[in-house]
C-alpha cells in the first residue's frame, strides 16, 4: 500500500537504489535515466515554461529544469522527500500533497506549460489514472503537454510478459500504465518506448 512513511524512510537511499537497478538494466528502473532525459528534452522544446512536477521525490528531474531557469512547481506526499528537494530548489513552489486525492487546492486556477510525472502514476488504478489525467488537462496552457514517464508498456500483453519474467521482483501493488488503456479515453496521446519496461507518454489538449 502507498505510504508516505515508507517513502520518508526510503528518501535518503532512494537515488542510490534507483541507480543500482538502472545500471543493472533490470526491472523496475531499467531505462530510468533515459526516461528522465527524454522528458527533459521534451520540456526544453519550450525555452520558457512553467513546469509542474507531480510526485517529484528528491527532485532529480525537476532540479535540472530548475537550474535551467524554468518556473517550477511541484508536490509530493513525503515530508522527507520534500525537505531534500527544497535544499536543491529553494525558490521553487513545492507543496506536501498526496496526488491520489487529485490536485491540491493551492494550485486551483493555475495553468502550466508542462506537467510531468515520473515513476508515480503507477500508484493509481487504471480508472483513477484516466480521471486524474482528465483533471490535469484542465491545468494545461493551450499548447501545453503532460509528460508521464514510468514502468510502462504499449499493450497489456507486453505488461503481462514482463510480469511473468520478473515474478520474484514484481510489485503487485503497482499498476503500470499502458498506451492501450490510455488510447481508449484520450486521442492526443503518444508513447515513446525507452527500455523493455519503461517509456514516456505525452498528452496534449
Amino acid at each position: 500500500m502507498l505510504s508516505s512513511r515508507g517513502f520518508d524512510l526510503w528518501a535518503n537511499s532512494y537515488d542510490e537504489s534507483v541507480n543500482l537497478s538502472e545500471e543493472s538494466n533490470v526491472y523496475p528502473f531499467a531505462g530510468y535515466k533515459d526516461v528522465l532525459s527524454t522528458i527533459c528534452r521534451m520540456v526544453r522544446t519550450s525555452k520558457s515554461a512553467t513546469v509542474l512536477d507531480i510526485g517529484f521525490g528528491t527532485g532529480v528531474l525537476t532540479n535540472k529544469l530548475y537550474k535551467d531557469g524554468y518556473s517550477v512547481y511541484g508536490f509530493d506526499f513525503s515530508e522527507k522527500m520534500l525537505e531534500i528537494a527544497k535544499t536543491k530548489m529553494p525558490k521553487a513552489t513545492l507543496i506536501k500533497h498526496d496526488f491520489t486525492y487529485g490536485m491540491p487546492d493551492l494550485l486551483k486556477g493555475k495553468q502550466f506549460d508542462c506537467i510531468i510525472c515520473t515513476y508515480a502514476i503507477h500508484h493509481l488504478q487504471d480508472e483513477q489514472k484516466l480521471t486524474f489525467i482528465s483533471e490535469l488537462l484542465e491545468y494545461l496552457s493551450p499548447d501545453g503537454k503532460i509528460l508521464i514517464g514510468d514502468v510502462a508498456f504499449e499493450t497489456k500483453a507486453e505488461y503481462e510478459k514482463c510480469k511473468s519474467e520478473n515474478i520474484g521482483a514484481w510489485d503487485d501493488d503497482e499498476i503500470y500504465p499502458t498506451l492501450e488503456v490510455f488510447r481508449g479515453s484520450f486521442h492526443n496521446v503518444t508513447f515513446e518506448k525507452i527500455s523493455f519496461c519503461s517509456g514516456v507518454f505525452c498528452f496534449t489538449k
